[in-house]
């Protein structure tokens, strides 16, 4: 019988998870993993120890918030304050839930960890592969940085199930989060203002600088480089009289570029930090699939593998609002290939 760590976040998601663990045999413990200070994460760990308590398995509540406040929230502001645009959730999945959740639970006597991420784990030709669940929940985007070990150690019991069927499992075996609401914002800025918890974070206020165009020539005063995100719009802050998106955000001069209709597309770009799973590293370029958002569309394009876990992507059609610090990733058909972090935007399209 294999002795699994649940990550239990006090949603339906991860209570379902721990009832199909349950009936697969497995010895199941949950764990609230304690990220922040404040009353959020104790209240979502109330809500797992009321479903464990359902469902008579044991439940802790694990303090990561170092870890956490070092290799997410640390990132999270370093990241924002270069004029990039992070996604926490990735950074979170591994150095936190699939990282120090991981270690604590090997080294207290379990077999590994589950959660309730909709996504798929295979092991194939002696490698543990990642694969897109194929419902329309799929989380695999924010997986792609799982190592081999932590993929080999890890549980996704929902991989095949919908959200509807998630809640009548929940529902039928009497769970008091069966109808609780998705979380929506990153869990440490609830009240979905980025900037406002940058300002506190950093000790802010950030100071105004100057809108460009592509060429330099100043258009107006920007409120703060991490008020802004490539490929905005909307929320500038001032009237140009026609369109006008931000193309680029120049942290060393503290400016926001901008430009018209077209300007926001990218026909190439250049990622880092590349993270393959198939393989250690591919032999040459790759035909393939990539998104560069989470709700981004799957994009066709080639891929080559660069020096220093680097990697270049060229579009077979320009794609928009390519946004330094967001994660890129790879797929053929629903296999995750890997994925690396935007670092650099290529060739606009003329």
């Amino acid at each position: 019988m294999k002795r699994i760590l649940l990550g239990m976040s006090g949603g339906v998601d991860s209570a379902a998870a721990a009832l199909l663990l349950r009936r697969s045999g497995c010895e199941v413990t949950g764990a609230t993993l304690l990220l922040r200070p404040g009353e959020g994460g104790l209240r979502e760990a109330r809500d797992a120890a009321r479903a464990a308590a359902v469902m008579g398995i044991p439940h802790l509540t694990l303090d990561f918030q170092q870890v956490f406040r070092r290799e997410v929230m640390e990132v999270f502001a370093s990241e924002y304050l270069a004029g990039r645009t992070p996604n926490p959730c990735v950074y979170c999945n591994r150095a936190v839930k699939f990282g120090a959740m991981l270690r604590y639970a090997l080294d207290n006597g379990f077999d590994g960890v589950a959660t309730g991420h909709y996504a798929q784990v295979r092991e194939e030709g002696g490698r543990f592969l990642l694969y897109r669940s194929p419902t329309g929940k799929d989380q695999s985007y924010m997986l792609y940085s799982l190592t081999q070990e932590q993929l080999g150690h890890t549980l996704f019991p929902l991989s095949r199930l919908d959200k509807p069927e998630v809640r009548a499992l929940a529902r039928e075996a009497g769970l008091p989060v069966a109808q609780k609401p998705d979380s929506q914002d990153i869990c440490f800025v609830e009240d979905g203002d980025y900037a406002g918890f940058l300002e506190r974070f950093t000790g802010g206020p950030f100071p105004p600088g100057e809108f460009t165009d592509g060429a330099g020539n100043v258009l107006g005063r920007h409120q703060g480089l991490p008020r802004y995100t490539v490929g905005q719009r909307k929320g500038l802050g001032i009237s140009f009289g026609k369109p006008m998106y931000v193309t680029a955000l120049d942290a060393a001069r503290n400016r926001v570029v901008l430009g018209e209709e077209g300007s926001q597309y990218r026909g190439a770009f250049t990622a880092r930090g590349m993270n393959w799973i198939p393989f250690p590293q591919p032999e040459g370029p790759l035909r393939c699939q990539v998104k560069i958002r989470y709700r981004a569309p799957l994009a066709f394009c080639q891929v080559t593998p660069l020096p220093g876990g680097r990697a270049r992507v060229e579009f077979d059609e320009p794609q928009r609002s390519v946004t330094p610090g967001q994660a890129a990733v790879f797929y053929q058909e629903d296999l995750v290939l890997g994925g690396g972090i935007i670092e650099e935007k290529e060739e606009a399209l003329e």
